[in-house]
């Protein structure tokens, strides 16, 4: 790598890292906030985190408009990170922090998929091996049943596939030159206005407890999705992307001492294949590139 690659990877690292222990907290505080709806808690989730993206956007003193053709990509990545968010909430509120965490941390291996399928990029056999690999590993996380039981579990997969191709709609913007505060500010927007209409007519009132939850929730949010932003415009997901999974470490640690969680042998067998998988493309990678 030249100075300047060693210098944006290492920043995409750190970001990444910082991303990890905010969304992190962020599931905590989604599971702290009790038994306020789903799409309740995304819309406050986003509201905050607008307010913190554009009051960003707004001090950077940057160009206010959108660069030139990225309107769509905007428009993709918002809707695709919509889906991903509701999805991945529901996950949360509904399984053990550490599993919910890990199935939506497939998102890189759906981002491999739709980076080929959607920026040309080429994947290599390790990283083809890698997503099957991964996809067996959430199987023993998702434990797959003929019954209503295992729909946490599967809104935590589409989460998943949600986070990665709207992550790389993100890479896509980056190599556009778009301002990753705008992405940011975009995507708040976009999700408080598609759940507008839900809060006004299914809205539920909430305690002083559950509003503290909310704003922590959307604070954690706007970070993790800052840093996150920052870090896959600076260097390739396929490069990065392993850091990514230390969320399972906080989320384990937060949900033992705040939650009394305890994962299932079935589900630490899947963490292991997950997190290898992903330790071991990287390797790979890692290596091709010195090679």
């Amino acid at each position: 790598m030249d100075t300047t690659r060693q210098k944006d990877y290492r920043l995409g690292v750190l970001f990444i890292l910082t991303s990890a222990f905010c969304f992190a907290l962020m599931n905590l505080f989604i599971r702290l906030t009790g038994d306020v709806p789903t799409l309740q808690k995304c819309f406050f989730r986003n509201l905050f985190a607008l307010l913190i993206a554009a009051g960003t956007l707004f001090r950077s003193k940057a160009p206010l408009k959108i660069g030139k053709g990225n309107f769509k990509y905007l428009l993709a990545r918002s809707a695709a990170g919509a889906l991903g968010m509701v999805c991945h909430f529901y996950a949360v509120d509904h399984m053990a922090l550490p599993d919910a965490s890990i199935l939506n941390k497939l998102s890189p291996f759906f981002a491999i998929i739709f980076s080929v399928l959607l920026l040309k990029e080429k994947a290599g056999l390790y990283e083809w091996i890698s997503v099957v690999v991964a996809f067996a590993g959430a199987v023993f996380v998702v434990k797959p049943t003929f019954s209503f039981a295992v729909l946490p579990a599967a809104s935590g997969v589409l989460g998943g596939l949600g986070a990665g191709l709207a992550y790389t709609f993100v890479r896509k913007l980056g190599m556009r030159g778009e301002n990753s505060m705008m992405i940011v500010t975009f995507f708040s927007g976009f999700t408080t206005l598609m759940l507008t209409p839900y809060l006004l007519f299914r809205h539920v009132p909430m305690t002083g407890r559950q509003w503290l939850f909310l704003v922590l929730t959307g604070l954690a949010a706007a970070g993790g999705q800052i840093f996150i932003t920052k870090a896959y415009a600076k260097a390739p997901a396929k490069e990065i992307s392993v850091y990514d999974f230390s969320i399972v470490i906080f989320a384990a640690v937060f949900g033992m001492m705040f939650l009394g969680q305890k994962p299932d042998w079935l589900s630490v067998i899947g963490y292991v294949i997950i997190v290898g998988t992903a330790v071991w493309k990287w390797r790979c990678m890692m290596r091709q590139n010195h090679a």
